[in-house]
């Protein structure tokens, strides 16, 4: 399948005022497929801020390559076919719904009033369509940031904390806004902390941290290795003290036995014939699946202690 994006060894490099020269970004491979939903995820200062600036052509690598649907990225051509939504985007609240749209839509040489109402349809917001952006709710706002990036029916949209700060309402809604995306064949690149989010809608993640990818493909691979927790009561200290299964957890107090295992039918079988046999009461048997979140902070722990790189992408953006 045909990259949407693609870097080779990336590398953003920014002179500090106190620390001189530190790698932003250092050596970034990325790899998003046409298509696809793909999670950029990371701590604040972790490089994400400053590779979304790369790929977008607001500013060049000091070295590497990047490509953007087949463009180097720079091209201001490849610009007709992306879109970006920031974080916090900036409106002229004075502006109605459709006002803003068609302001925007005009800066693409085109006066189409009918497109932009059927976009404020899309995102269900034609009953508000006459509001000032002023009068929007931040759910609001957000739905009509997705709008405006549809304006020029992008290939591959930008998505920067597209849910943040949301009820669970409108959660909802730009959760199914962004999965129509995916299912007209648009490419959608998210930079979020809402984890939970992002493990339900995207294919694809990509971990950074210090500048540098720690983690890097399909979340169905990434959140393999499932766990199973056995409780039971009305053992012995001694009987605990026999559990001996690698890679297992195990606690005890006040006769009860908790044991996180590895999900393993013949481990499981044993250890609840072992219970049985020593008059143990089982009380529950629980699958745990790996979560995002267990992923994130076991890589974010993982990796190589904290570099001045944070500090120095706090200062580009002061």
């Amino acid at each position: 399948m045909a990259a949407a994006i693609e870097t080779k060894k990336l590398t953003k490099t920014y002179k500090s005022r106190a620390l001189g020269l530190i790698n932003v970004v250092e050596d970034l491979d990325l790899y998003v497929e046409e298509g696809e939903i793909f999670g950029f995820l990371g701590p604040n200062g972790a490089g994400k801020t400053t590779t979304i600036k790369m790929l977008l052509g607001i500013i060049y690598p000091t070295s590497g390559e990047g490509y953007v649907l087949g463009n180097e990225i720079g091209d201001m051509d490849i610009h007709r076919v992306i879109s970006y939504l920031p974080e916090r985007p900036y409106y002229y609240e004075h502006m109605t719904g459709l006002e803003l749209l068609q302001f925007y839509d005009s800066l693409f040489g085109n006066k189409d009033k009918a497109k932009c109402q059927r976009l404020l349809e899309r995102v269900n917001l034609a009953a508000d369509a006459s509001k000032t952006i002023a009068q929007y709710s931040k759910g609001m706002q957000q739905r009509v940031g997705l709008a405006q990036s549809l304006l020029n029916d992008p290939k591959l949209l930008f998505l920067d904390e597209p849910t943040g700060g949301l009820d669970p309402i409108a959660h909802r809604e730009i959760r199914d806004l962004i999965l129509n995306f995916r299912d007209e064949g648009r490419s959608v690149f998210i930079s979020s902390h809402e984890l939970s989010e992002v493990e339900l809608i995207c294919d694809r993640v990509a971990i950074i941290n210090h500048g540098k990818i720690w983690q890097q493909g399909k979340l169905s691979e990434l959140l393999k290795g499932a766990r199973v927790e056995v409780v039971a009561d009305n053992l012995t200290r001694e009987f605990s003290d026999t559990v001996k299964i690698d890679g297992a957890t195990v606690s005890f107090a006040d006769g009860r036995l908790i044991v996180d295992v590895a999900e393993d039918e013949s481990n499981i079988n044993a250890l609840i014939d072992g219970i049985r046999s020593a008059k143990g009461t089982m009380v529950s048997v629980i699958p745990r699946r790996k979560r995002l979140e267990d992923l994130f902070v076991e890589t974010i722990r993982g990796a190589r202690p904290a570099t001045p790189a944070a500090t120095v992408e706090a200062e580009v953006k002061s």
